[in-house]
This record gives structure tokens, C-alpha cells and sequence, in this order.
């Protein structure tokens, strides 16, 4: 639910019926109702709009202005009765007095756009602020170029890291226990070797645990090296982390457990972690996969091994067609890539990692001349929008596009 405040003068001529009509209109494009607060509950809010309904209104700003400077501004005018002056007055104002905003006119249907798109920027970040993220073990040594900073993390983001031994996940993987949940039967299942399923789901316990310890909302682990520990993989662990809305990344991987956080925090929407393996320059395609995936994303899946190791167990899915989202932000919150695509069918490949998938996208220079790192996001549906608007909010950061052929 959206919420405004309204100002206007007492002398202009827009009537209460146009006023009424213009919200109902903005709020049947929203989907939602746009409802009217108080002063007092738009000054408490995070994400509010200010709704300047005729020119004039600019006295009535300033009584607020004080406490609207260290906050965005969004001013929403409808241009009946002078309003849309009044609103670059104020504007204006606040652009050369500290503070920052921006206008919301037009088109009902792109301004409509526009409020979901800040809402969920907003919303992101109000619920990001205090969380943590970890890594247990170091990350994998061929993430050579996946630097990351705790300190812009807490700075932009108030996301907190902590960093576990391997030998803290060993030690809980050898308690061989797990509560079940759904997830756990549902792997249970499958016509796959059960000691080998137990033996994931005893990982999956282990994460679970530590999660629990150190108050995680995400976890990434350094997993190849439970290859020769344990003798098995945290592929199914992580797949059902993730399906329980707890980011899970793998070879402790701390800038895509970042992206994950990001991603999942503006669109609410289960991630695929996965690393771009081929791309067709002429149809304009890009391949992606990897062994582990929340089955809530999957059209249907079955139970495989660990592509490169032979062991374990790994996750096979299949994806319905449709509109998706690629993803990937820089451990320092300072660059960022975004854009939108869609999911096509796949024909299965036992050259590559088990679940992938075939993705039509409008660019594919990025990822061939300034990509960040290999390990990518996608989601389903289109984000572009909500993601751009988290970046503008936190601000420093750079988007990256490629370098045309």
C-alpha cells in the first residue's frame, strides 16, 4: 500500500473531485490503493509521496523542508491548477538546500511504474539494514578477481559479515542430524542413492545450525573442500536454504552472496547462482548453469551428481519459459549490472553443471568485456526497474553495460 501527503493552497481552483479522481486513477495502475496520511505518519514514514496538488504550495513545503533533508523527496503532481510549477519550485528548493528528489508527472501508467519501483527500493533496503551475511572457510582460491568491503556493506546497506572456520561446518556435519521440513522429504523422495541424499541433508543440517549460531540471512561456503572431507557436496543443502528464503551461495563466494541479498531483498523471488558457460554472439543467447537451485524456481527436476567431482548429489531442473532478470553487483556496492531477459527451452548438456539455463538477452558485450566476475543471478520476472532504483537510493554505484562490438 502506497501512502501520500497532500498540500495545496486554499485559493486554487482544483476541486475536490479532481483530486479524488487523479489518486483513483494512479491507484488502479498501482494495483493498490494510494492512501492519504498525516503529516506526522508521512514524516515517519520511509517511502512516502508528497502530493502537491496546486501551485501556491510551496509555503506549505518549507514548514516541512527540515525534516525531509536527509531523505528523498518524491513529489507527486497531477499539473492541474499550477501544480506542476509549484512541484520544480520545490524542487528546485530542495536541490540547492541539501536535500534531493524528484518529480512524478506524466503518464498515470509510468508513474504507476515509477512508485512500485522506488516502494521497492525502499523496502529493500529497510530490510536489509541490520541483517548479516557469512562466509565459512575462505573463498575458493580461483575467485581471483571477487574482492569484497564489510565496511561499504554496513555503510550503504547496515548489512553485517561474519566469517566462519570450515572446521566449525565440519564439526556440525558430523553430528549427522537435520530437522526435516518439506524440502528434506521432498528430496527424500527421489530415485536417487538415499545414503548419498543423507548425507547432503546432514550438510544441509549443518548450514542450518550455523545459521542459526550467528544469526545469518545468508551463507556462503568455500564447498569443493568438503569434496575430501566429507565426500559429498553442499549442492542440496544450499538448494533448500535458498527455497527457505535464506541466501546460499557456493565457494564462499562473498560478492555473489552480496548480489543474492541485493537481488532477493528488492524482488522477493527465489535466485539462481550460476556461472555463464556459453553464449551464441549471433542469436543473441546466453547459457547459464550450475548444481544447485531452489526447486521453487524449477518447472520439474531430478536428483544427479556434482558435475566436476562425480559425487555427491546435485540438482537437475528444468525452468518454465518467461521473462527473467540477470544480476550481479561488486563486493564494494560500487558497480552493478542489470538487465532483463527471457527463459527459453534448453536441451541438457552433461558438459556443463546440472541445471541450466538458456537465457535471450539484448546484450551480451557486457559479459565479454567488463564483466563482474563469472557467478551471475537470475529471477524470474522483470526487475530492471526496482533494481536500478535500490542503486539510485544507496548511491556511489555505477551501472555496467558492455562495450559494443
Amino acid at each position: 500500500m502506497a501512502e501520500y501527503y497532500q498540500i495545496r493552497s486554499p485559493l486554487s481552483q482544483i476541486t475536490e473531485e479532481k483530486m479524488t479522481r487523479f489518486i483513483g486513477a494512479l491507484s488502479e495502475a498501482l494495483g493498490e490503493p494510494l492512501v492519504k496520511v498525516s503529516l506526522e505518519k508521512y514524516l515517519a514514514d520511509d517511502f512516502a509521496l508528497l502530493y502537491v496538488a496546486s501551485g501556491g504550495s510551496e509555503g506549505y513545503f518549507l514548514e516541512v523542508f527540515e525534516q525531509l533533508k536527509a531523505r528523498p523527496c518524491y513529489i507527486l503532481t497531477s499539473g492541474d491548477s499550477n501544480s506542476l510549477a509549484a512541484s520544480m519550485e520545490i524542487l528546485s528548493f530542495l536541490n540547492t538546500h541539501g536535500g534531493n528528489g524528484e518529480i512524478l508527472h506524466g503518464d498515470v501508467e509510468k508513474v504507476a511504474a515509477r512508485i512500485k519501483a522506488l516502494s521497492a527500493a525502499h523496502r529493500a533496503k529497510a530490510l536489509l539494514k541490520g541483517k548479516k551475511i557469512g562466509c565459512i572457510g575462505k573463498p575458493s582460491d580461483w575467485l581471483i578477481a571477487s574482492s569484497f568491503s564489510p565496511e561499504a556493506m554496513q555503510e550503504k546497506l547496515g548489512l553485517g559479515f561474519v566469517s566462519i572456520p570450515m572446521e566449525e561446518l565440519q564439526a556440525e556435519i558430523a553430528k549427522n542430524s537435520y530437522e526435516p521440513d518439506e524440502y528434506t522429504a521432498l528430496f527424500q523422495r527421489q530415485d536417487f542413492k538415499k545414503e548419498e541424499i543423507e548425507k547432503g541433508l546432514f550438510v544441509y543440517g549443518a548450514f542450518v545450525r550455523l545459521c542459526e549460531k550467528y544469526g545469518l540471512s545468508g551463507v556462503s561456503v568455500r564447498c569443493f573442500d568438503l569434496l575430501d572431507t566429507v565426500h559429498t557436496t553442499g549442492c542440496l543443502g544450499l538448494s533448500i536454504l535458498n527455497a527457505r528464503g535464506i541466501w546460499g551461495g557456493c565457494e564462499g563466494d562473498i560478492p555473489v552472496l552480496l548480489s543474492m541479498a541485493v537481488l532477493g531483498a528488492v524482488t522477493g523471488e527465489p535466485l539462481f547462482l550460476c556461472n555463464p558457460s556459453r553464449f551464441d554472439t549471433k542469436a543473441g543467447t546466453a547459457l547459464f548453469a550450475h548444481c544447485t537451485i531452489p526447486v521453487t524456481m524449477l518447472k520439474d527436476f531430478c536428483l544427479n551428481t556434482h558435475f566436476e567431482s562425480g559425487i555427491g548429489v546435485a540438482v537437475q531442473g528444468t525452468f518454465e519459459e518467461g521473462d527473467c532478470t540477470v544480476f550481479k553487483t561488486s563486493g564494494d556496492l560500487g558497480r552493478y549490472h542489470v538487465q532483463e531477459g527471457r527463459i527459453l527451452p534448453t536441451e541438457f548438456s552433461d558438459m556443463l553443471c546440472r541445471t541450466q539455463i538458456r537465457v535471450q538477452l539484448n546484450d551480451l558485450s557486457y559479459f565479454l568485456t567488463r564483466p563482474i566476475n563469472n557467478h551471475h543471478l537470475i529471477c524470474r520476472g522483470r526487475h530492471a526497474d526496482e533494481v536500478n532504483a535500490f542503486f539510485e537510493l544507496i548511491g556511489g554505484a555505477v551501472a555496467v553495460h558492455g562495450v559494443q562490438f
